[in-house]
């Protein structure tokens, strides 16, 4: 397994917006071969910036770089630069391999 997560700085008062562009835009992650799960996290808050992070969870390192370097990525990441103004910078990318999984039952 492998856990590809961006963490984003929004500015105060944006948390919203951000978060209703995220619901609104093209997920083309169901059918990527590999995709297990998606979560939009939403962190703590400062009067500088909100953190939130994306956490998506793939079978394996290279089923994650293959979506990185498909079509349905570059469509579903078009709008991004359009909402510039929102981000305190660029997110910052995280990834981790499993090394461990606990499961209830």
């Amino acid at each position: 397994m492998f856990i590809a997560m961006n963490r984003f700085r929004i500015a105060p008062g944006s948390e919203e917006e951000f978060e209703r562009i995220w619901r609104e835009r093209q997920t083309n992650l169901p059918g990527m071969p590999g995709f297990v799960a998606f979560h939009l996290l939403r962190g703590p808050g400062s009067p500088e910036f909100t953190l939130f992070a994306s956490h998506t969870v793939w079978e394996s390192r290279e089923h994650f770089e293959d979506w990185t370097k498909s079509d349905a990525f570059r469509r579903s990441h078009g709008g991004a630069a359009r909402s510039g103004t929102l981000y305190l910078g660029p997110p910052q990318f995280e990834g981790f391999d499993v090394v461990q999984e606990i499961l209830p039952g």
